[in-house]
C-alpha cells in the first residue's frame, strides 16, 4: 500500500495472460455492497479497441487540462467551470494525458452493474458516491496485486464521460457504468516512496471541526 503508485509509463514487457489471472483471481476478493459482486472486468489487448478508448477519453480530459491550466479544480461537481469553447480546442497536451491507454500491453475496462448496487445517496441533492463502494475496492485490489507482480497501472476515468459511446464498443449492458480503465504494464521506473498528506493533516477526532489524530508518541 505504502508503494503502489501511479505508474503511466511501461516498458515493452508483455502482461502474460498467467499473470493477468493471478492479479484477478487474489483482486476479486474485493468487499461490494451486500456482497453482489456486481462488477465486471472486460481485458482489452487489441492495439485497436485501446486507441478507441483513448479517443472517447479525450474530450473529458482535455476539459480536464483546460481547466488544470485555469487554476479550477478539474471536473468537480461544485464550482461551475469558466473554461470557454476556445480554451478547450487551444488546450495542449491531450494526446500525452491518453497515451497510457493505447501504449499499455493491457486495458482493463471496469463496470459495475446499477442494478445491483445499493445508493443510498440517490435522492440527495448531489453527485452520488455512495456506488463506488461496491467497485473501486476492486479496482483498487487490481492495483495491488499488480505491484506484487513488478507491474502497475493507473485508474482512469475520462471515457466515462463518453459512457455511451464505451459501452457500445465493447457490448456493455446498459445498466453497467464504467467506474475506471486501467492501463496495466511494467512500470519504466518503479517507484518506492510516495508523498501523501500525514494523517493529522486529514483525520479529526469526534468532529470535522476536532483535533487532529496524532501518534500516540506525540
Amino acid at each position: 500500500m505504502r508503494t503502489t503508485f501511479a505508474a503511466r509509463s511501461y516498458t515493452d514487457d508483455p502482461l502474460p495472460d498467467d499473470v493477468l489471472f493471478d492479479i484477478l483471481d487474489v483482486a476479486r476478493f474485493a468487499p461490494s455492497g451486500g456482497n453482489r459482486q456486481g462488477a465486471h472486468v472486460t481485458v482489452v489487448r487489441d492495439a485497436e479497441t485501446k486507441r478507441r478508448i483513448a479517443d472517447l477519453s479525450k474530450p473529458a480530459a482535455r476539459r480536464y487540462l483546460a481547466q488544470k491550466a485555469a487554476g479550477e479544480s478539474p471536473w468537480n461537481p461544485v464550482n461551475p467551470t469558466s473554461v470557454t469553447e476556445s480554451d478547450l480546442e487551444s488546450v495542449d497536451g491531450v494526446d500525452a494525458f491518453v497515451s497510457p491507454l493505447i501504449n499499455a500491453p493491457v486495458v482493463l475496462v471496469v463496470s459495475v452493474d446499477l442494478a445491483v448496487v445499493a445508493a443510498t445517496d440517490q435522492d440527495l441533492d448531489r453527485i452520488g458516491v455512495i456506488s463506488g463502494a461496491s467497485i473501486y475496492p476492486l479496482v483498487w485490489n487490481i492495483l495491488l496485486q499488480a505491484r506484487a507482480h513488478g507491474f502497475g497501472g493507473t485508474v482512469t476515468t475520462m471515457a466515462a464521460a463518453s459512457e455511451p459511446a464505451v459501452q457500445e464498443l465493447l457490448g456493455l449492458p446498459t445498466t453497467h457504468a464504467v467506474a475506471a480503465v486501467l492501463p496495466i504494464g511494467r512500470p519504466v521506473k518503479q517507484l518506492t516512496k510516495l508523498r501523501r498528506q500525514p494523517v493529522d493533516e486529514f483525520v479529526t477526532i469526534e468532529r470535522f471541526d476536532g483535533p487532529p489524530l496524532r501518534a500516540a508518541h506525540e
